[in-house]
Parts: C-alpha cells; sequence; structure tokens
C-alpha cells in the first residue's frame, strides 16, 4: 500500500518523536531554571601544609613552616559562572549588601584571594575592588555584582588556613528571575557540557530520524533545495542600528540556501528607504531590495508603494563618556535641557559630577535612530544645530555647545567613548559590547529587553523595526524568501541574541502593534 513506503513510515515516526520530546523538553524546561543561572564548582581544594588530621601527609618548604597561623594551609579554586541562557547585570543581585554573592569555607580561615578570567574579559577585573564590596573577614568571602554575559565566568583563588580539605563550600546569594547554585566538581581545563545527557539523547534521537527521512527525499528528489530557499541576488540596506542583525541572518540564510547572493549596505533607515522608493519608481517594478528603518517612514516622494512590515521592537540607550558618573541616570527633563542647549557643563546638573563641557554627538538626518529619540525622548527635534565637524573644534563659536552628526551608531560610540563630557545614543547591544562610556537609565529606569518584554517598566527609548520592500514581493522570490527566513525560529533567536524583540513572537505582538514602538 502506497501509505505504507518508507519515507510515510518514518515521517510519521519522526513526527511521533518530535511530539514526544517536545513534550519531555517543555517538562523539563518548566522543571529546571534556564533562564538567569549563576553556578559555581570547586575546581581545586588541596592541602599545602601536612594535613595530618585528613591521614595525607605532605612534604612542605619554607614559608608554611615558619609562618604562624597557616597549618593546615589549603587552596581552593574556586570557579563562578553564567551558564544560564540570560546575560546577568550587576542590578540582577538581589541583596541588600553593596556585594552580590558571599562565599562561605566552613571551618576555615580567609588568608587571600587572586582573581584570574579569561584573556578575553578583562573588563570584570575592574568589578574586583573595595568600593564595590569585594573583600573577605573570617571565612566568608564578598564577591562584587560582576555582570556577566550569557557564558563568561571568572575563577578565585582563595589561600585558607586552619581546616581540614573537602569541607563544605557553599556560594550564597540571589538572582532576579534565577538562581544560584553548585555545579558537578570538575578539574580547571574541563569544559562543562553544553548540553544535559537528556537533550543530548533527544538531539540524537531526532536527527538520526530527520537524516534518514532527508536521505530518502533527496534520494528521489533531482532538485533538492532546501524549504523557502530562492536564489538569485538582494540588496539589504537602511538602519545602522539593525544592521548587525541583518549581516547574521544573511549569512545564515546564504549557508541555507545555495544561489543565494545577498548584499547589506547600511546607510541609515531614511537613506535606505529613500533609496528604495527610488529605485522602484525608476525600474516601474519591484526591485530585489529591502530597506530596514527604525521606525515607520514619513511618507516621501515615491513612498506610496513602500510595504512595511514590523520585524522586532528595538531598544536604545543613551551613553556619555565614561568620566561621567551619572549613577541613576537623568530624567527626561534633563535630557530635554541639554538637548535645548540649556546646560552647557555637566557640573551645573549636580555638583559633584566633573566640571566638563557637554558635547552632543548625534547622528546624522537620515537616521531612524534620531528621530525615535526625536519622537520617544525629547518630544521634538534637537535644537542645537550641528557646530562641528570632528565633534570636537567648535566651527560656530555663538553656539551654546558643541555638536557634531555622524552617519553611522558605531561611529557614534566610537566618538563618545573618546571624548570627554560626551553624550550619544545608540542601539543597546551595540553600547553593551562597547569600552569607554556608561549607560544612562531615563527617568530611574534601564535600558533592559527583558524589563520591557515582561511589562516590568516603561523605559522610553525604543521602537519598532520595520521592513519595506517596493510593493509586495513575489512569492518564491529571493526577496519574499529572506523576509519568511526573518520571521521564522532561526530568524527569532538571532534578533533575540543581539537584544532585540521579535514581532513574530506571541508575547511581543502588542508592543509591535504599537506605531510608536
Amino acid at each position: 500500500m502506497q501509505w505504507l513506503s518508507p519515507e510515510n513510515v518514518v515521517a510519521v515516526g519522526t513526527a511521533v518523536l518530535g511530539i514526544v520530546a517536545s513534550g519531555v523538553m517543555v517538562w523539563y524546561e518548566r522543571r529546571v531554571p534556564r533562564r538567569k543561572r549563576i553556578g559555581y564548582r570547586v575546581q581545586m581544594d588541596n592541602p599545602i601544609g601536612d594535613d595530618v588530621r585528613s591521614g595525607r601527609a605532605n612534604r612542605r618548604l619554607g614559608l608554611f613552616d615558619e609562618t604562624p597561623g597557616m597549618v593546615d594551609a589549603t587552596l581552593v579554586l574556586l570557579r563562578i559562572e553564567n551558564d544560564g541562557s540570560q546575560g546577568i547585570d550587576r542590578d540582577d543581585y538581589t541583596g541588600p549588601e553593596r556585594h552580590g554573592l558571599t562565599a562561605v569555607f566552613t571551618d576555615r580561615t580567609i588568608r587571600g584571594v587572586s582573581v584570574t578570567q579569561p584573556t578575553d574579559t578583562d573588563h570584570l577585573m575592574d568589578h574586583f575592588t573595595a568600593e564595590r564590596g569585594f573583600g573577605y573577614e573570617g571565612n566568608r568571602l564578598r564577591i562584587p555584582r560582576v555582570p556577566l554575559n550569557r557564558g563568561d565566568h571568572f575563577k578565585l583563588l582563595v589561600l585558607l588556613a586552619g581546616g581540614d580539605v573537602g569541607r563544605d563550600i557553599r556560594l550564597i546569594g540571589g538572582i532576579r528571575d534565577g538562581e544560584v547554585h553548585p555545579n558537578r566538581s570538575a578539574t580547571p581545563d574541563e569544559t562543562p557540557p553544553l548540553f544535559s545527557r537528556a537533550a543530548r539523547l533527544i538531539s540524537i534521537t531526532l536527527t538520526l530520524s530527520v537524516l534518514t527521512l532527508a536521505g530518502i527525499v533527496i534520494a528521489r528528489d533531482d532538485h533538492p533545495l532546501p524549504i523557502d530557499c530562492a536564489r538569485g541576488s538582494l540588496t539589504v540596506t537602511g538602519s545602522t542600528a539593525f544592521a548587525p542583525v541583518v549581516r547574521e541572518l544573511a549569512e545564515g540564510y546564504k549557508k541555507k540556501c545555495q544561489g543565494a547572493d545577498i548584499t547589506v549596505d547600511a546607510r541609515g533607515s531614511e537613506a535606505g528607504v529613500g533609496e528604495l522608493a527610488a529605485a522602484g519608481t525608476r525600474s516601474k517594478r519591484a526591485p530585489a531590495m529591502i530597506a530596514f528603518s527604525d521606525g515607520p517612514t514619513p511618507r516621501a516622494d515615491g513612498a506610496g508603494e513602500l510595504v512595511g512590515s514590523r520585524v522586532a521592537v528595538s531598544v536604545f540607550t543613551l551613553v556619555v563618556n565614561e568620566g561621567v558618573d551619572l549613577g541613576r541616570g537623568l530624567s527626561l527633563t534633563d535630557v530635554r535641557r541639554i538637548y535645548r542647549g540649556q546646560i552647557t557643563r555637566w557640573k551645573q546638573l549636580d555638583a559633584r559630577l566633573p566640571d566638563l563641557p557637554v558635547v552632543l554627538v548625534s547622528r546624522n538626518a537620515d537616521s531612524g535612530t534620531r528621530q525615535i529619540f526625536q519622537r520617544r525622548v525629547l518630544g521634538s527635534w534637537e535644537r542645537v544645530p550641528s557646530t562641528s565637524l570632528d565633534c570636537v573644534h567648535q566651527d560656530d563659536a555663538s553656539a551654546p555647545l558643541a555638536r557634531c552628526e555622524l552617519d553611522s551608531t558605531q561611529k557614534v560610540l566610537d566618538e563618545v567613548a573618546r571624548i570627554p563630557g560626551a553624550i550619544g545614543y545608540s542601539e543597546l547591544n551595540l553600547a553593551l559590547r562597547h569600552k569607554g562610556l556608561r549607560r544612562v537609565s531615563l527617568d530611574g529606569a534601564a535600558a533592559s529587553v527583558e524589563d520591557i518584554e515582561y511589562r516590568r517598566s516603561n523605559y522610553p527609548y525604543r521602537g519598532v523595526e520595520y521592513a519595506y520592500t517596493f510593493r509586495r514581493p513575489p512569492t518564491g522570490s529571493l526577496t519574499a524568501g529572506f523576509l519568511g527566513y526573518v520571521t521564522q525560529s532561526t530568524g527569532e533567536s538571532v534578533i533575540r541574541t543581539h537584544h532585540h524583540l521579535p514581532c513574530s513572537a506571541e508575547a511581543v505582538l502588542p508592543l509591535c502593534a504599537d506605531d510608536d514602538g
């Protein structure tokens, strides 16, 4: 019988396995917290002295023979890691003290501590200061509120005395919407498994079934292009703030679909939309082009045939040079005074701030990031005209302060980090990865994707990211295929990785339905 063909049997079996596996994984994910987690492991607990009480005599030389109070000296290597699915910020630690976590070494006294971390996370060392709570007393080690990206870790090498190895070592503290938990002990060079044993077994089973089905289908199909793939050339332009997301999506689509050539040429929201409208008007047909825009585009000449779809909610942030510590941030009133030119030196806001001139580093008129900033934060346009080409030398001496305009978000961040007293604005993910600057809270609310998604914050500086085409793209075209890829699960994952919220997610739909972001 035809319905008992090999591919049908494998397809039905794969579907059943998928349903069962999905149910198991849903149960597992509900039982095990996987949002924000800090894990800790004791990677070494060794005696330096005789360790007679443990029955393991040990040869020792010099310092530990002669130093009072170092009888039964031991060394502990403690690894602390973000093994959850989200990054952890300083504000995610829930304790009332300055420090975030406390390590307790039962029956032993701390004599000294050394902090180590991977070479690509040198910035973590800035948090290990006494001012941020780092220190020890007795058998308790105070660990600061260290922000950790997903997968980040640091290690603490602790010298102790007066107790045996192998005694209980605990890490105390709380994480908002998460937990602090012990992990399996490992050697210093051992890498923890990326997936749990249950997840690996399920993944292997499903992979074997899918590969079997794919082999049968490919053997019977002379044209094995993946579903939703299309060949041809496509140009993607527009927002520089959203460009990192688009580039990663374009690379993923090209790997999936051979024969697809996608060029990403970000030059600003309005510039990209204008180029799309002009190309469509010239050709009288839909060009193979998509323009991403931070917010809806104004109806300019030729824009009447533009079709926009909401892709994501983007979160933006004000940034200042690291020499300006604004503490709890700025009120919207203060931001508007600054951008009206009424505050020209930071000391005018607070006597504790440095006596530095305010330098406004802005985006040019084609920027959607700037338009959202004007609409959502200022409530009007930026009133101080551009007075500087290099953001340092003021060409118009009569202007109250220096203001420059740049054509990309990356250039804004570079200049703010370089110029003392500078302030600017940026898409959140790019600002998170940039050194030499501080992010600014607005009316007491920090720029947080999670707080916005779960309605814990009314943070104002956010907007809807649009994808524009000239008319609706034909079915089967590369334009239509790429737009579909953006809204699939892979696209959603990439969008979230870059700290945006995908409009294709059900929980985000109400935010995307708001035209103002």
